[in-house]
């Protein structure tokens, strides 16, 4: 039977007391603490809203609300279709009664006339340039007889905004009518703050902490 010589067992102590101070060490944190992860902020909640921004006269009836603001002949004559009046400058003056609507379709004036798009001959229903009537619940037909170019984007998905599940075996998807996202009267989109990139989720390299370069 052989055993190790005293110069082996001197070597393998050595080396097994050397791992115990490693260990030492490392549980010690004789090295220092790592710096601090840093805190990444959450998105604003503003960003993930999904709920539209306006209703629709077709939201409004599904929801069963008063719909007593979109009877026209409960104050208009049905024999006379109400007249407009323009200032000195041409420009509508908008009745007292409708004194919360602000007008502002387009860049000009020509577009802020009501007959464009409500019925003279008809209130309670639209009219398009080919002169068929629309019902208010077809806005969005209305909104494409004059915008096709954003009408044919939007029946394709690439326009406004697609509700609920792409995998319809799941749930509903809604497709957002036009009047959920633009005001008809002033339907410019008020201009809104991007959202946040991706975060890198690791501690970003300080000129401190750089490595050198040479020049």
């Amino acid at each position: 039977m052989s055993y190790p010589s005293t110069r082996t067992g001197y070597a393998l102590g050595a080396i097994t007391l050397l791992f115990f101070g490693l260990t030492a060490l490392l549980l010690s944190n004789s090295w220092g603490h790592p710096p601090a992860r840093q805190q990444i902020a959450l998105v604003d909640k503003a960003f993930l809203e999904k709920t539209p921004w306006r209703q629709t006269y077709a939201d409004l009836v599904q929801a069963k609300e008063d719909m007593s603001d979109f009877d026209c002949y409960g104050c208009h004559d049905k024999k006379k279709p109400p007249v407009l009046r323009f200032d000195a400058h041409s420009i509508l003056i908008v009745p007292e009664e409708h004194k919360n609507i602000v007008m502002g379709h387009g860049s000009h004036n020509r577009n802020n006339l009501c007959y464009n798009c409500h019925n003279e001959g008809n209130l309670e229903t639209f009219q398009v340039r080919d002169g068929h009537e629309l019902k208010f619940a077809d806005s969005t037909q209305l909104c494409g007889s004059c915008h096709g170019p954003n009408y044919r984007d939007w029946e394709a998905g690439a326009h406004g905004r697609i509700n609920g599940y792409w995998n319809t075996t799941l749930g509903e998807a809604k497709k957002l009518a036009c009047a959920n996202c633009h005001n008809p009267h002033a339907p410019r989109i008020p201009t809104r703050n991007p959202a946040p990139g991706p975060h890198a989720l690791r501690t970003p390299i300080t000129a401190a902490h750089s490595p050198a370069t040479t020049h």
